[in-house]
């Protein structure tokens, strides 16, 4: 497995391996570069499960920050550094070779199949000259995927204001996409710049693959998966979502979760507040009135958004739990000043006990299935998109980066589980209107009501997919046995002609 170095995608390439390894008894070996070995390995001693460390293999590749450019110790994804990322990621194709080469060399053969990330295009071509195949794996949703890929490969908005709709290649005719959903890469994008020429050639290369792997299920995205089919020519299976099972397992999982110690964020992560303190405020508050809020791990919003956005929620009355960190324009890492919200806002908030504030990172799955926790104010990562679902918890988007202005665009008009806010750093936002949002999707009445109850469909089919219950299996089980089945009579066959 070759994931791409962002905590995103080496989250959900670690369940996969896991869920291979249970479904076949396979070894696995994931190879990053050092210190997302070291993160992943914490995983590892984090987790309650049995140690893995007999059938999930972590195996480094060499890796220089200041031979890329990079500042030290950033071997993952940061905003701040993202481009000279995706170059240096290019580097790793050398030495991942090797790699493979020596493992083929020790066991006398290639392995089963290489499952490499939609971005490392390239494994397609190490996998063809190593004599396996290559299966590429996107971690996000299949309407995402589809947006994110149309896009890079067409550039169907060049030229055009931000008041103008396109229509996508891929989607039917009557899906419109607003140029204002485009990041500031994709806007300015024409094909000679180096994004255009990374993504292009990442992606083409990907599509030339054996198949797809999609993080996400059949019934939860029908329509998604037919047109990413249709697009990619190729086959595609839905193995998601990519939880863990007790989250999706357990209808009473506030109690699980906390108590098996399985948060996939947790691991490498200093805690800013011990898990049972979250809790423990969350029971202090009645069902489904707590608003959750968290921008992911690389995010942030700009100083006057995140100023508005405070004066809102106080004026709401309604409780919350915060993940804060700096404004955009700030030292990611550094110590959050109090500056930043407005004068005694957090003392105001903590007296009241209408808020929590939690600098950097929260039990997020904790949070998520805790019965008190009734919205999220999520910047619509695919991961958290997930999570958030999977517990029936309607979201408020904010799309900030990557493909998450489309997965908001599918909530709101595909799903009705979302209403957007804001979309972006740039884009202004004022106190009434976060105020009017926040009581409108925490409202259990109107169209509140329908969110949550609209949500509660999605938690059931996201559940049915995962089901392994003798012959009752669910949709995303079924796809990943079929996964197995075709890679090893493929495997067959290219030995049969050897």
């Amino acid at each position: 497995m070759l994931p791409f170095m962002a905590h995103g995608h080496l989250i959900p390439f670690l369940a996969l391996a896991r869920q291979i390894h249970q479904a076949t008894g396979f070894k696995i070996s994931i190879a990053s570069t050092p210190l997302n070995i070291q993160y992943l390995s914490s995983t590892f001693n984090s987790s309650s499960d049995e140690p893995e460390n007999d059938h999930i293999h972590l195996l480094e590749l060499p890796f220089c920050n200041t031979d890329n450019g990079l500042p030290e110790n950033s071997e993952n994804l940061s905003l701040a550094s993202i481009g000279k990322l995706f170059s240096a990621s290019l580097g790793l194709r050398k030495p991942f070779h090797s790699l493979v080469s020596d493992i083929a060399a020790k066991q006398g053969h290639p392995p089963l199949c290489i499952i490499s990330d939609v971005f490392l295009g390239w494994a397609t071509e190490v996998a063809s000259s190593l004599g396996t195949v290559n299966v590429t794996f996107s971690t996000g949703g299949a309407y995402g995927t589809l947006a994110y890929s149309s896009l890079w490969l067409n550039l169907p908005q060049r030229g055009r204001s931000d008041s103008d709709e396109f229509h996508l290649p891929g989607f039917p005719d009557s899906c419109r996409f607003h140029v204002n959903q485009l990041h500031h890469f994709l806007r300015n994008a024409d094909g000679t710049d180096s994004w255009s020429k990374f993504f292009q050639s990442q992606i083409s290369l990907s599509m030339q693959s054996f198949g797809w792997l999609c993080n996400t299920a059949e019934e939860f995205e029908p329509a998604g998966l037919e047109w990413l089919r249709n697009f990619l020519k190729l086959p595609v299976w839905a193995i998601g979502p990519l939880l863990p099972p007790m989250v999706l397992n357990n209808d009473d999982s506030s109690l699980s979760v906390a108590a098996s110690g399985i948060s996939t964020r947790r691991a490498g992560k200093k805690l800013e507040i011990s898990i049972e303190k979250c809790m423990e405020w969350l029971e202090s508050h009645s069902p489904a009135s707590v608003l959750y809020i968290s921008f992911g791990s690389q995010n942030s919003v700009g100083p006057s958004q995140m100023m508005e956005l405070a004066i809102g929620l106080e004026e709401s009355a309604k409780p919350f739990v915060w993940v804060i960190r700096p404004p955009v324009g700030f030292e990611p890492r550094s110590e959050f000043r109090a500056e930043y919200l407005p004068e005694g806002f957090e003392e105001r908030m903590e007296k009241r006990k209408q808020g929590l504030l939690v600098r950097n990172w929260a039990p997020q799955l904790e949070i998520l299935s805790h019965k008190s926790t009734g919205a999220f104010l999520s910047h619509c990562g695919w991961n958290s998109v997930l999570e958030s679902l999977s517990q029936a918890v309607p979201i408020i988007g904010w799309p900030l980066a990557a493909e998450q202005a489309y997965n908001s665009k599918m909530l709101v008009e595909e799903m009705g589980v979302s209403v957007e806010l804001a979309r972006g750093v740039q884009s202004s936002i004022d106190s009434k209107e976060v105020k009017r949002v926040i009581e409108l999707v925490m409202d259990r009445k109107g169209k509140g009501g329908d969110m949550r109850s609209k949500a509660m469909v999605i938690k059931e089919q996201l559940r049915a997919s995962v089901r392994d219950e003798g012959e009752d299996k669910g949709s995303s089980v079924k796809a990943l046995d079929d996964l197995i089945k075709t890679l090893q009579s493929k495997w067959q066959m290219i030995n049969s002609i050897s």
